[in-house]
């Protein structure tokens, strides 16, 4: 399944927890969060000012 910018962090997180080091290493350190709970990956990188491309792409790199 390939991670996508409208999936939740919380639901990131609890399917593939390879992610939480790769969040942590772009800078979202708010992974336990609890507003990351219902958070998308689009609105947390606009929060927090992240390019969402390299994000993702760090994310599915990841996942395999």
């Amino acid at each position: 399944m390939k991670i996508t910018e409208d999936m939740i962090i919380g639901d990131l997180v609890r399917n593939y927890p390879e992610a939480v080091s790769v969040l942590m290493a772009h800078g979202m350190g708010c992974v336990g969060c609890p507003s990351s709970q219902a958070e998308s990956i689009k609105d947390a990188c606009h929060v927090h000012g992240m390019d969402i491309n390299s994000l993702l792409e760090a994310l599915n790199k990841a996942a395999k």
